[in-house]
């Protein structure tokens, strides 16, 4: 489409030389667990291409497990990854935002609008309903200043770095739709809500999930 697009990664060194080849300066390297990183982020990109329009947060780490033998150190790392990175990122970018107008899609996960039980991935969810929550204020907070904020939240989606539990396997008859998604299908949702087709949407939970835990 013609954007000027930036990669940022933490500690996946081998794969950033890879992404290298296409985006060049384009890689940072960041924690956006740590405020001085994500302001630093900022920084590195205004300073390379002038502005940002789109800021797509798709960091969370994964850990299953009954909350009767959760450790609460994992709990920690749940909420820091999946919701403290987003606040800290968004502080980081939101006078820019404000700037440019621009959009912000976070990373859900699908079914987190029903707020049930979970028996193995209740930590988890906990921290995706969070996000949620913090998504749908900053929308309504920034909504005078022209700043769109939206969630995409993916259902069965099988790639090289999912972890080994959340991969299809026997749960296709559980999803309506027959099949597992894929990674293009999420990366045009969330090239969808970053366009101006989207113009007139914010605070919305897009499920990218074959109907899964309807």
């Amino acid at each position: 489409r013609g954007e000027r697009v930036h990669v940022v990664y933490r500690g996946s060194r081998d794969l950033a030389r890879e992404r290298e080849i296409e985006f060049g300066s384009r890689v940072h390297h960041a924690d956006l667990c740590r405020a001085e990183d994500a302001e630093r982020l900022v920084a590195e990109v205004l300073a390379r291409d002038g502005r940002i329009d789109h800021v797509v947060h798709a960091v969370g780490e994964y850990v299953r497990g009954n909350l009767a033998e959760f450790a609460a150190e994992d709990l920690r790392r749940l909420y820091l990854s999946n919701v403290e990175s987003s606040f800290l990122l968004m502080n980081a970018a939101r006078a820019e935002l404000r700037r440019t107008k621009g959009n912000v899609v976070l990373f859900g996960s699908a079914g987190i609008e029903g707020l049930r039980a979970r028996r193995e991935t209740a930590a988890f969810y906990a921290a995706k309903s969070a996000l949620l929550v913090l998504a749908r204020s900053w929308a309504l907070e920034e909504a005078p200043h022209g700043v769109r904020v939206n969630v995409v939240s993916p259902g069965v989606i099988p790639h090289e770095h999912a972890a080994d539990d959340t991969r299809a396997g026997g749960r296709i008859p559980e999803i309506p739709l027959g099949r597992a998604g894929t990674v293009d299908e999420i990366a045009e949702a969330v090239l969808f809500l970053s366009s101006d087709a989207a113009g007139y949407t914010t605070g919305t939970d897009l499920q990218v999930a074959g109907g899964w835990q309807l």
